[in-house]
């Protein structure tokens, strides 16, 4: 059974049609790459499979339950946690309270900042975001404020937040994006160590990085699905290098 699993989704814009009888289906445990031209729908579909977005028609199904149209909050209760191209953080904290912020959301099913003071208390919550902390590689950095951080170490403690909530299934959206060639390379291990356990689902632009990462490879373009293999026959094939010689300038 699969872990999470698009079938024949079509979304509308007006008169645009972004996605037309999209399926994905992402195997328990594996770290599925989904990639395509700009304008190919990997945002669009992201954003259906995380409850952000409702499809025209199609289905969601999260181990083998229909989570059609059921929102982000109810998604992440799941399990089904999403890291978004934009870093989405608390500048205004330091690492260690940026996830405490989840990890108590987690627990309580809500989060407010006039606890934050007794949930620094709480011995297990703190083991909790120090032991995040701590694979994100970040550990030096704990009590810092998250003004300080380079963007690359903003990108990892945002998967670490996005861990926070324990998901099985981790979608992340674009991880590398705006990255030094270092930084890549430290996130890249970040995502291998926050898939152990989990199923994970990356939508990136750097094919090289995350052919090296995933064990399967979904390409969209225009909107439909082109091709799903290993990242080594993926690489191979000639409608895939045909469709990257030109796509629609929007996603």
């Amino acid at each position: 059974m699969p872990a999470i699993e698009a079938r024949h989704i079509r979304k509308q814009f007006g008169g645009l049609v972004a996605l037309e009888d999209v399926c994905l289906s992402v195997r328990e445990g594996e770290i599925m790459g989904l990639i395509g031209p700009n304008g190919a729908g990997k945002s669009t579909l992201f954003r259906i499979l995380t409850g952000e977005m409702p499809a025209t028609s199609g289905e969601v199904h999260f181990r083998g339950r229909n989570i059609t149209g059921v929102g982000v909050r109810e998604a992440c209760a799941m399990g089904i946690s999403k890291s978004y191209q934009i870093v989405q953080v608390y500048p205004e904290l330091s690492l260690r309270e940026n996830l405490l912020v989840p990890l108590l959301a987690r627990q309580r099913g809500a989060f407010r900042f006039d606890v934050m003071a007794s949930v620094k208390r709480d011995g297990e919550l703190m083991k909790d975001a120090d032991r995040l902390l701590a694979m994100m590689g970040l550990s030096d950095r704990l009590g810092g404020p998250v003004s300080d951080l380079s963007y690359g170490e903003k990108r990892r403690l945002e998967i670490g937040i996005a861990l926070a909530t324990q998901p099985d299934v981790l979608l992340l959206d674009e991880p590398l994006a705006g990255l030094s060639p270092e930084e890549r390379v430290q996130v890249v291990g970040v995502i291998k160590a926050a898939s152990i356990g989990r199923t994970t689902l990356v939508v990136e632009h750097d094919m090289d990085a995350l052919f090296g990462l995933a064990d399967r490879i979904a390409v969209l373009h225009m909107g439909r699905n082109l091709a799903v293999g290993p990242p080594a026959e993926i690489r191979e094939n000639p409608i895939v290098h045909s469709a990257y010689m030109g796509g629609r300038d929007e996603d």
